[in-house]
């Protein structure tokens, strides 16, 4: 990856000896068609940016003055141009001045590229046309376009070779340049079910504490549910509860920042006795406890089978 000198504080990269100034978040991504424009895009709007693909070169000033309008809906704008416009390669230069010079706008041009092999590859297997190859040959509408787009990449704050990238590896990129990643933390649901009314499918860890004694043998307990101190009570008693209870927790205090690293949004963590009303529901009662200080993630519990028979 190249990139120009940049001291990186969020989105957007305080760019050094280019009138270093705050406000508000305006990303402008161009650069070659097929280097990965439309996966990043998709990265900041899970970011909580306003995005726009393909937006009308003409129209950006006007965009940009949305976003700064007080009380205004619009807090950080991404968007995505390049040659499929027409009147790109024209306009864009001077249209990108003007955004460095409007009071309270942080405006970042990012310029995603990849080598000619890899672009070559990613037409072969979209078999889509290049914008500029309608008629003739991939190879030929690529070095045009890199040859067109040279100004634009001079004028570039970040420049993205996203040749080796998969699309989670340009996922993380973008979600280490924002200053926001903190503010969209990972909500974490804890989902008891009972194995006799199947698995959920929306699982993506399933633990199984059927292992666990059971309170539904307990004539007293039978009734009750795992919120019920009396059933907590009871499986706390027993040494595996407690075990189980302490090795999960520290699993999940290890693998959770993977999955957050990863760019995962949502996680559900799926915990399963027979019937989902004592073992599972208590299990995932106090997992919340034990992962609510781990400062990363949102945590919430759900019980599925709480009230079936």
């Amino acid at each position: 990856m190249t990139a120009r000198k940049t001291t990186r504080k969020g989105l957007g990269l305080r760019a050094e000896g280019k009138g270093a100034r705050s406000g508000a978040p305006f990303i402008v991504l161009t650069g070659l068609s097929g280097s990965g424009k439309s996966q990043a895009i998709r990265a900041l709007e899970d970011l909580g940016y306003f995005c726009v693909d393909n937006l009308p070169t003409t129209l950006i000033p006007t965009l940009a003055k949305l976003s700064l309008r007080a009380g205004g809906d619009i807090e950080k704008v991404a968007i995505v141009v390049d040659i499929r416009e027409g009147g790109f390669l024209s306009s864009f230069p001077k249209i990108f001045r003007q955004l460095r010079k409007m009071p309270r706008l942080f405006p970042v041009l990012i310029f995603l590229e990849a080598s000619h092999a890899a672009l070559v590859r990613r037409f072969s297997e979209t078999r889509r046309p290049h914008p500029l190859a309608p008629d003739r040959s991939v190879t030929e509408g690529i070095r045009d376009e890199r040859q067109r787009l040279n100004l634009i990449r001079e004028m570039a704050d970040e420049i993205v070779d996203t040749s080796d990238m998969t699309v989670h590896e340009l996922r993380h990129f973008f979600m280490g340049l924002s200053r926001d990643r903190a503010g969209s933390r990972l909500v974490i649901t804890l989902l008891s079910f009972g194995f006799k009314h199947g698995v959920p499918v929306d699982a993506d860890l399933v633990f199984d504490v059927r292992c666990l004694p059971n309170p539904h043998f307990v004539p007293t307990l039978r009734r009750r549910t795992g919120r019920d101190k009396a059933v907590a009570d009871f499986l706390e008693r027993d040494p595996s509860t407690r075990e189980f209870m302490d090795r999960l927790n520290d699993y999940l205090r290890f693998v959770v920042p993977y999955y957050i690293s990863e760019g995962k949004s949502y996680l559900t963590i799926a915990i399963g006795c027979t019937g989902g009303r004592h073992r599972s529901v208590m299990i995932a009662e106090r997992l919340r406890k034990g992962l609510a200080d781990i400062g990363v993630a949102r945590v919430r519990v759900r019980h599925r089978d709480l009230v079936k028979a």
